[in-house]
């Protein structure tokens, strides 16, 4: 289907699109100073400050509930969707599979993305290292339960053991998984894989910024994982050789587990212990919000492989232009 959209394209009216949340300003303004047409697709509650920027074009007021015909729209202006966060959660993995609009990257990535057991599944593959995943009667200490789909940890919660797990657990009716809770500090990875250049590039980092656990709650509430913001990162440089493993081997299973090779941004989100050992606890098969703290300035890792600062928006800009260009925009689509 994609590869018959794209015959009818005109190229030189290419043009990006990306849902107005999340990552849309950063990807918007690199598309802009690449050249392409820039397009916001937004709830109308937010559409007012997407109207703001210069480098947004267009900014459509839609209903996400029936998204295939803002997909086919999107198509007959010769537009690429760019997936992030709030496109899988506003749109859901269902209608994202079936949109008949040419979507940046690896999308049959969001349907895995949207069910724990099978995230967990496809780090196994890799064989990253992983926390356990336990049923109820299996926890013998601390664990968190998390929801399914994109939510930014909203809805997730610790239990220090058996009793208070199965406490909690009567409240939830949503699909969840229980894993253990893996000691040490937060980092999560940035990765862009390239068709065009043939590697998997280590783009950046970040640490996320929770609600009550980051916050000042002094034990008076209950921890939970909301995400309001990010803090870049830089990683000690002992520390990169494992994480860029780990990069190459997520890909290398994205391609044994689908059957097609991995391509444009993905994280895979860890906890380093003590150790220095890493625990990879969850991926995200797109763009994640932690790339913002770059957005204009770039990452400090980019200059490694371009010798000049860029942040993801501009990475995925880059590629998109390259790919255009060379006459291979299929093999950065799908």
């Amino acid at each position: 289907m994609i590869e018959a959209l794209l015959k009818g394209y005109d190229l030189e009216k290419l043009a990006v699109a990306a849902i107005a949340s999340h990552t849309a300003l950063q990807i918007l303004r690199a598309a802009k100073r690449y050249g392409f047409r820039t397009i916001a697709v937004a709830r109308p509650s937010a559409a007012w400050f997407y109207k703001r920027f210069p480098f947004v074009d267009e900014v459509w007021e839609v209903d996400f509930s029936n998204f295939r015909p803002v997909a086919e729209r999107l198509a007959e202006e010769n537009a690429v969707l760019i997936p992030h966060g709030s496109y899988v959660e506003y749109v859901g993995w269902r209608q994202a599979l079936e949109a008949p609009v040419p979507t940046f990257g690896v999308r049959r990535l969001i349907e895995v993305e949207a069910d724990q057991f099978k995230k967990m599944d496809l780090l196994r593959r890799a064989g990253i290292p992983i926390p356990k995943s336990y049923k109820p009667e299996e926890v013998d200490g601390p664990v968190i339960v998390k929801l399914f789909g994109a939510k930014g940890g909203r809805g997730y919660f610790f239990a220090k053991n058996r009793e208070e797990l199965l406490e909690k657990l009567k409240d939830v009716e949503e699909p969840h998984i229980i894993q253990e809770y893996i000691f040490g500090v937060p980092a999560y990875y940035h990765f862009f894989a390239s068709p065009m250049y043939g590697r998997v590039e280590l783009f950046g980092m970040d640490v996320r910024y929770e609600t009550n656990v980051d916050g000042r709650t002094f034990g008076l509430v209950e921890p939970t994982f909301v995400v309001v913001a990010n803090f870049p990162l830089v990683l000690r440089e002992s520390l990169l050789p494992t994480v860029q493993k780990y990069g190459e081997a997520f890909a290398d299973a994205v391609r044994e587990m689908l059957g097609e090779e991995m391509k444009g941004p993905y994280s895979l989100e860890s906890i380093i212990k003590d150790d220095l050992s890493i625990v990879v606890f969850e991926f995200s098969g797109r763009i994640v919000a932690g790339t913002n703290v770059y957005m204009g300035v770039g990452s400090p890792y980019s200059v490694l492989y371009f010798d000049r600062p860029m942040d993801m928006g501009e990475r995925i800009a880059h590629e998109l232009k390259l790919a255009r260009d060379k006459g291979r925009l299929e093999d950065v689509v799908s």
